[in-house]
């Protein structure tokens, strides 16, 4: 009996741990193949131009509301890479790359390249700055990544960004 109750209290104090050390993100690294890793805090993400978002319904991967993010602000987030340098010897392998943005819990999602730098839809997937009344210091998201016009909205939900791993399909 002493040895489930021990059992137990362990695998709780495990699950307390790990929810502990996935807090909120307070910074983005942007690294991988690039010629220089990059860091943005949210101080630095709140000096971005941002501009109001509609209101978007997120669903789950089978297309079933989960709520809505409203009264939002924010900024495309391939703004965040106008100064990194992707490590590449000619522009034209740059449709080689892709995008990994993870979160503190290991989250991930994928883009590609072409997805956010040669598409429409790259003006459309934001860093949230703003939302329900709260600046990014207040929102339990932490740094949230967004892409409203994804028919699964919840897919690609990034809560608390932490990385941005680029890197070269092989």
């Amino acid at each position: 009996m002493k040895c489930k109750v021990f059992g137990f209290a362990l695998i709780f104090l495990l699950q307390v741990a790990m929810c502990l050390g996935q807090g909120r993100s307070e910074k983005i690294e942007i690294q991988g193949a690039v010629l220089e890793s990059k860091y943005f805090s949210i101080s630095d993400l709140q000096k971005f131009e941002s501009k109001s978002i509609d209101d978007v319904p997120i669903t789950n991967h089978a297309g079933e509301p989960r709520g809505t993010a409203k009264d939002m602000k924010g900024f495309p987030v391939k703004m965040l890479f106008e100064k990194v340098v992707f490590d590449t010897p000619s522009p034209k392998f740059l449709s080689e790359f892709y995008l990994i943005f993870e979160a503190r819990d290991g989250y991930r999602v994928v883009f590609s390249w072409n997805e956010l730098f040669n598409n429409p839809l790259g003006d459309q997937v934001y860093i949230i700055c703003a939302m329900d009344g709260k600046n990014m210091e207040e929102m339990e998201e932490g740094i949230l990544l967004l892409s409203p016009s994804d028919t699964r909205t919840g897919r690609r939900h990034v809560k608390n960004l932490s990385k941005i791993i680029i890197q070269k399909a092989d």
